[in-house]
Order: structure tokens, then sequence, then C-alpha cells
């Protein structure tokens, strides 16, 4: 069995509600799994949240979430023994 992220796109970033140097947002992930010769198609979405220093732009925000994003898919691979291709 394997499991690929083959795309990951922020679909939602807002503001906290009471934390004022904090974003939260929902990355959009597609993973592929193959089982055997079977491939399947998994999107989840994955809760994040950055704390937001001085100077970050816009695409500084998106790119910390997503990396975020990226690094949960990554731990949940590692905790399911998955193995890396």
């Amino acid at each position: 069995m394997s499991l690929e992220l083959i795309d990951i796109a922020l679909a939602e970033c807002q503001p906290h509600p009471t934390l004022a140097e904090r974003m939260t947002g929902k990355v959009r992930a597609v993973l592929t799994e193959t089982i055997g010769e079977k491939e399947i198609r998994h999107e989840i979405m994955v809760p994040v949240w950055l704390d937001v220093q001085a100077g970050m732009s816009d695409e500084d925000i998106e790119l910390g979430l997503m990396v975020k994003a990226a690094d949960i898919v990554g731990r949940l691979k590692q905790h399911m023994g998955v193995v890396q291709g």
C-alpha cells in the first residue's frame, strides 16, 4: 500500500476570531492510495492555523498554512506505516 500527496491548495483563510496574531484556514489535500493494482483518490480538508509575524505577505501566510497541512499529511502517512515511493 502507498499513499501519495498529489495536490494541495488553500481552500479558505481567515483571521482567528479571538487571537489577533493568528490566521486559521482549511487546506484541500488530494491523495492517491494504491492497494495492489487498485488506485483510490482521496480529497481531505485539513484545518490549520499559523501565527503571523510582522512583515508576512498574504502569499507567505498561504504558503505557511499549506506547509503545515503537508506536515500533518506526512505525519498521518508515517503513523499509518505507509511505504514511501
